[in-house]
C-alpha cells in the first residue's frame, strides 16, 4: 500500500487512502452507479393534484395550531382538520404527535420564530466547532461552513415554523454535533426531543444506540435505548388517543411504499437546500458526491453522520411518496458539508485505484 499523500483540505488522510486497489475500484464503481442513480431524479413523477403538497400540509398544521390555541382539544381539532382537508385519518400515524402543536399554541408566533432562529444558530455554532478538527486550513473550513449554511437555507424561514421536519432536522443535527465519546447525555436529550416532534427521528436514535453498542459504549447505548423505550410508550398513548376520534368510515392512507429510488432522495435534498438554485441535472449528482465525501472523513463523527445519512436515504428512496419530498429536511442541514470532504476522498480513491502492482526483485549473491 502506497504512503498516503499530504491531504488537500483535511487535517488527516481520508478513509479511502487506506483501501486496497481492489477496494478502491469497487468504491469508484459504486460511486459511479450512485451518481447515475441520482440522475433518475429527472424522471421522478410529480405529486398528484395541482396544489403544492408541502404548502397543503403546512396549512393543515397551522390550522391545527390555531384550533388548539382557541381552546380545542388537540386530537379533536386534528381529526376535524384532517377531514376538512380530505386527508386520511388511518392508520394513527397520519396524526402527528401533539408536541409541536401544543408548544406553538401556547406561545406567540414571534416567540416561536425566535426559538427556531436560536436553534438554527446553535446548530451552526456547534457544527462550526466540530468541523474545525476536520480541516487543516481556514479556507476549507469556510467552504464547509458555507455548505452548512446552504443546507440550512429552509430552516430559517419563519413561515415554515409549523413544519415538524424543520424542528426535528435541526435537533438531529445538534444532537450529532454535541455527541462525543464519553459525553452523550446532551445528544440523547436532543434526540428525544426530535422523536417527540417527528416520529421518523426514531431511526436516528436507533442508529446511535446500535453504534454505541457496537463500539462497546454500553452506558451510552442504554441511554439511547431508554429514550426509545419512552418513545414507544408515548406512541402507544398517541395511538389510543387517535382511536378515540377516528371513525371506521374515515379514509385510510394509501401507504408509504413509494419505491421511487435514490433519484427521489436526491431530488428531496435538492429542493430542501441551496441546491434548489441549480438545475436538477447538476444538483442530484452533488447529493451523491456529498454522501461520498462524508464517507471519506475518517472520524467517529464522520461515521455516525454517514450511517445516518445513508439510513434516511434508504428510508426516503423506499417509502417516500412524491408528495412527501420534505422528508429530506430531516437530514438536510449537514448533508452538503460532505462536499468539503469530497476533494480529498476522490483524489485518494483515484490514486489508489490507479496504482500498479509493485514487483520487488531481490538479488542474492552466493
Amino acid at each position: 500500500m502506497p504512503r498516503p499523500l499530504t491531504p488537500l483540505w483535511l487535517a488527516a488522510p481520508s478513509r479511502f487512502a487506506r483501501l486496497s486497489r481492489a477496494q478502491a475500484r469497487l468504491v469508484l464503481i459504486g460511486l459511479a452507479l450512485l451518481i447515475a442513480a441520482s440522475l433518475f431524479a429527472l424522471s421522478v413523477p410529480a405529486p398528484d393534484g395541482a396544489s403544492d403538497p408541502a404548502q397543503t400540509d403546512l396549512n393543515l398544521y397551522q390550522t391545527i395550531v390555531e384550533g388548539v390555541r382557541a381552546g380545542g382539544d388537540y386530537y379533536s381539532v386534528a381529526a376535524r382538520s384532517l377531514r376538512a382537508g380530505d386527508f386520511p385519518l388511518r392508520p394513527f400515524v397520519t396524526f402527528r404527535l401533539p408536541t409541536l402543536a401544543m408548544i406553538e399554541a401556547a406561545l406567540p408566533h414571534g416567540a416561536i420564530v425566535t426559538l427556531l432562529d436560536v436553534l438554527a444558530l446553535g446548530v451552526f455554532v456547534a457544527w462550526g466547532l466540530r468541523l474545525r478538527e476536520a480541516f487543516a486550513r481556514r479556507l476549507p473550513l469556510v467552504v464547509a461552513l458555507m455548505l452548512l449554511a446552504g443546507g440550512m437555507l429552509g430552516f430559517v424561514q419563519s413561515d415554515l415554523a409549523a413544519f415538524h421536519e424543520i424542528w426535528a432536522g435541526l435537533l438531529i443535527a445538534l444532537s450529532l454535533a454535541l455527541r462525543r465519546p464519553g459525553r452523550w447525555v446532551e445528544a440523547v436529550a436532543f434526540g428525544m426531543m426530535a422523536m417527540l416532534i417527528r416520529e421518523t427521528a426514531a431511526l436516528y436514535v436507533a442508529i446511535m444506540a446500535v453504534l454505541a453498542l457496537v463500539q462497546g459504549q454500553r452506558r451510552e447505548a442504554l441511554g439511547w435505548g431508554a429514550t426509545l423505550g419512552v418513545f414507544a410508550v408515548v406512541v402507544a398513548l398517541h395511538a389510543h388517543a387517535v382511536s378515540e376520534v377516528v371513525h371506521a368510515t374515515d379514509p385510510a392512507s394509501p401507504g408509504w411504499a413509494g419505491m421511487l429510488g435514490f433519484g427521489f432522495f436526491a431530488e428531496a435534498i435538492a429542493v430542501s437546500t441551496v441546491l434548489t438554485l441549480f438545475p436538477l441535472v447538476v444538483a442530484a449528482p452533488l447529493v451523491a458526491l456529498a454522501l461520498a465525501g462524508w464517507a471519506a472523513w475518517e472520524s467517529d463523527l464522520g461515521l455516525r453522520v454517514t450511517v445516518t445519512l445513508v439510513a434516511y436515504a434508504v428510508l426516503i428512496a423506499l417509502f417516500g411518496r412524491a408528495d412527501t419530498f420534505y422528508w429530506g429536511l430531516m437530514i438536510a442541514p449537514t448533508l452538503l458539508v460532505g462536499l468539503a470532504f469530497a476533494p480529498d476522498g476522490l483524489r485518494d480513491l483515484v490514486r489508489v485505484a490507479a496504482q500498479r502492482r509493485r514487483i520487488t526483485v531481490t538479488r542474492v549473491v552466493r
